[in-house]
């Protein structure tokens, strides 16, 4: 019958009709997909078919063919907005269930668990306590609690070394005046040093001679000395005052034309630190509290004459470092002293100090032959030597901050100093440098068990060397292990944090047990180029609180802290399907696995045949209104003519009734 055939078309249209309207009532759903009818034929068989002459029964839905094209990416300003950009599903869980979307708007609930708009939690992989990916599928959870600070354990640099800087340290011999005139006090106003006269010798033979006047002061001397070529010299002037006896009333002790009026060399020591740079320069006093003596000294090596006046008969005693007193009195045959100063020299390497005139009578005596090993004047040194201080020292540095257990900050910096390559010396390594480490200013090395103070911290220096390519000498250079860093702060005193461990070793454990760190530059270089740091990674940190989120294309989730860290939280995950058309639809724009469509395969965003993670933006519904109303139109008009076919047959009918 007609009748049958035509309500299957008007079933068929409204089908239709109702599938196309739910595309154009989610045209602004996130994530959802859009939905076509298919249909098919409809004919009555028997057992043996249909045969070759068979009428058509209708219609029939076969089939709501979901249409999982990838919809337009709108991005928006929250870091927790997720678009899938390809293939993939996130992955669901509710009340234990596995559900799959493509509506990637995410939010936290109040334990921090990251959830879809319906409450279902968002899954992936988690991360252990210094951020590594635990592959270990679970609710994702967004950890706002304070990140603990962790400790500086290693020290990852990657320098470049200039290869043509200059080579600042130099060997030298070192030797003092050490004539019967040096730091004896004399009688009157100077000093009683004779002109004396001595040979430097350059390394290419020409001979210069240097005289120093009758009565020069230490400091003079010095200063003339470092003019020439090939030596350096310093001087420093010490007397000591005892027997102070005014009297009656203050006795006037004058220090080099400064008068001062005293009752007592205690009195006296608070006059002479009173006084300013200008006035004395150089000179300050210290007061020996077991025996009452008074030392004063002139840094700059200036003569320290003493003069007293008062009271006829008072008197105060003046020596010097070498011979004895002089005793000065008011009215006697002596009421002036003159304290000569010593001097330092260092004859820098390839020059010769010779020939001293008048021989052991003036300031010198006894040079002998310099260039003798068992000569006891000349001591071997090394000129120029490394002085944090004197940036003339060293040929660049570096400083990086560091953390200790507390989580404070910490200075340290290294200095770079090149070594000199000796030719001759098949031992001597060519491109040696040599590194200092100091932190927060302080020495960092191990105790040195001979010194005065075995306890005490001595200077951190360690060996880099290169091969003839530029490229580090990983035989000879080894990672710098820093186990004497003891935590001080601001105050001075030791702020409570992890100690050192003398005998620590590699690896240091974690967590770590002492304040030891590695400091490793593998992969730098030396080049004719400026010094450069390439790279610096330092794994320490102090405490923060999280201060965002940004999620990358492969869904690590990362949190942004107050410290400045970077830390991974979690890694979203995305599922696919052999069949995606075979997904169950439940609602809220999510599908449930089915047996038509095969499990999950899970992995990584962008792996495998997955999609990238886009953060900060969703996935637009991918209906074409366009064509859906076009739909509506083709629809409408099928039921129409349904409608016209049941009106026909009914007319037709109607005239077989009317029959007579």
């Amino acid at each position: 019958m007609p009748f049958d055939t035509a309500l299957s078309g008007i079933r068929a249209a409204s089908a239709d009709l109702e599938i196309t309207g739910n595309n154009i009532a989610n045209a602004s759903t996130t994530g959802f997909k859009s939905s076509r009818a298919e249909f098919g034929d409809v004919y009555a068989t028997s057992v043996l078919g249909a045969g070759s002459n068979a009428i058509g029964a209708g219609v029939k839905i076969e089939d709501v063919s979901q249409q999982f094209s990838q919809g337009n990416i709108s991005f928006t300003e929250n870091a927790l907005d997720l678009a899938v950009n390809g293939k993939g599903f996130f992955i669901l869980s509710e009340e234990g269930g596995l559900t799959y979307t493509r509506s990637g708007a995410f939010g936290v609930d109040p334990e921090g668990y990251v959830v879809s708009n319906g409450g279902a939690r968002l899954q992936g992989y988690g991360t252990d306590t210094a951020g590594n990916i635990v592959p270990q599928i679970g609710d994702l959870q967004i950890d706002q609690n304070i990140i603990d600070p962790r400790q500086t354990t290693a020290v990852d640099q990657q320098l470049n070394f200039d290869a043509t800087a200059e080579v600042l340290p130099s060997r030298g011999q070192q030797f003092m005046s050490n004539g019967p005139v040096i730091g004896v006090a004399q009688a009157g106003a100077t000093n009683g040093y004779p002109a004396q006269s001595i040979d430097i010798t350059n390394p290419d033979g020409a001979v210069l001679t240097y005289t120093s006047a009758d009565d020069a002061s230490a400091a003079v001397i010095a200063g003339e000395m470092n003019a020439v070529l090939g030596l350096t010299a310093t001087a420093s002037t010490d007397a000591t005052l005892s027997n102070f006896n005014n009297l009656t009333s203050p006795l006037t002790v004058t220090v080099n034309n400064v008068p001062l009026n005293v009752n007592s060399l205690t009195e006296l020591e608070t006059a002479v630190n009173a006084l300013t740079n200008s006035t004395l320069p150089g000179v300050t006093a210290s007061l020996d509290p077991v025996s009452g003596d008074l030392s004063i000294n002139s840094s700059v090596g200036s003569d320290l004459v003493i003069n007293i006046a008062g009271d006829a008969g008072a008197t105060l005693n003046v020596a010097g470092p070498a011979g004895a007193a002089q005793a000065l009195v008011v009215g006697g045959a002596t009421d002036t002293a003159n304290v000569g100063g010593t001097l330092d020299i260092i004859v820098e390497d390839g020059y010769i100090v010779s020939n001293e005139v008048p021989s052991g009578t003036g300031i010198f005596q006894a040079l002998g032959d310099m260039t003798d090993p068992a000569n006891p004047e000349f001591v071997a040194v090394e000129v120029n030597s490394f002085n944090p201080d004197d940036p003339a020292t060293y040929n660049s540095a570096t400083s990086t901050t560091i953390y200790d257990s507390l989580g404070v900050p910490h200075v340290m910096t290294q200095y770079f100093v090149k070594q000199p390559f000796n030719p001759t010396d098949p031992t001597a390594p060519p491109n040696h440098w040599e590194m200092h480490v100091l932190i927060d200013g302080r020495d960092v090395g191990n105790p040195d068990p001979t010194a005065t103070d075995p306890t005490a911290p001595t200077r951190a220096s360690f060996d880099i060397y290169f091969n003839p390519n530029g490229s580090l000498d990983d035989q000879r250079t080894s990672d710098f292990l820093i186990t004497n860093w003891t935590v001080y702060g601001d105050d001075g005193l030791p702020n409570g944090a992890l100690p050192p461990n003398l005998s620590g070793t590699v690896p240091i454990p974690e967590p770590p047990i002492s304040s030891n760190f590695l400091i490793s530059v593998d992969g730098s270089t030396q080049f004719g180029t400026p010094f450069a740091v390439n790279t610096v990674y330092q794994n320490g940190f102090t405490s923060g609180q999280l201060s965002g989120l940004t999620v990358d294309g492969g869904g690590i989730v990362f949190a942004r802290f107050t410290n400045g860290e970077s830390l991974a939280l979690g890694q979203v995950l995305l599922a696919d399907f052999a069949n995606q058309q075979g997904l169950q639809p439940i609602g809220d724009t999510s599908w449930a696995q089915t047996f038509e469509s095969g499990d999950p395969v899970i992995n990584e965003p962008g792996t495998s045949s997955l999609g990238a993670v886009q953060s900060g933006a969703l996935e637009d519904s991918n209906v074409d209104l366009s064509e859906q109303l076009v739909n509506l139109i083709i629809a409408q008009r099928n039921f129409q003519a349904s409608a016209k076919t049941i009106e026909t047959a009914d007319q037709t009918t109607q005239t077989i009734i009317n029959l007579r």
